[in-house]
């Protein structure tokens, strides 16, 4: 499942919309697509202000929205597109999915459980090995959590 830079980019920038649909909306800017054989499985940005639900990061709603239209809630052969590194919720979630693929734009310093503060996608001890790769548009991601926090504060 070897993909070239410039897929990976324009998956991303899918995502990064998706991101600035979450800020639009008063949400922490984070936005996820999921893909399957070159096909948009799903796609979604965080909602758990508006959905009060506290599992409503983008990952999550991204892995839900796809199983219900694969029905399954395994998702093999998957690429997950994130502008920011999944929190310890959705790495879990994402070893449960079986997703093949994470590319995450920028790190989460704070809470970020892929390389930042926890490397559980390393773990030897998880059933389901999900390969990652980093920094896809991580500037642009960047920025764009960047800009949301600035604008609060």
């Amino acid at each position: 499942m070897s993909q070239d830079l410039e897929t990976h980019e324009r998956w991303m920038t899918l995502a990064i919309q998706q991101a600035k649909a979450a800020a639009q909306a008063g949400e922490v800017p984070v936005g996820a697509v999921l893909i399957a054989e070159g096909e948009v499985l799903a796609q979604a940005h965080n909602r758990p202000i508006s959905a009060q639900d506290p599992t409503a990061h983008a990952e999550i709603l991204a892995l839900r929205a796809a199983a219900i239209r694969q029905q399954n809630y395994r998702l093999p052969r998957t690429t997950l597109y994130v502008t920011i590194e999944p929190c310890t919720m959705c790495v879990g979630a994402l070893v449960h999915a079986r997703i093949d693929l994470l590319v995450f734009g920028a790190r989460e310093p704070r809470s970020g459980a892929v390389v930042s503060q926890q490397n559980l996608l390393d773990s030897a001890s998880l059933n389901h090995k999900v390969r990652y790769q980093e920094g896809v548009l991580a500037e642009e991601c960047g920025k764009i959590m960047q800009a949301f926090f600035q604008s609060r504060r």
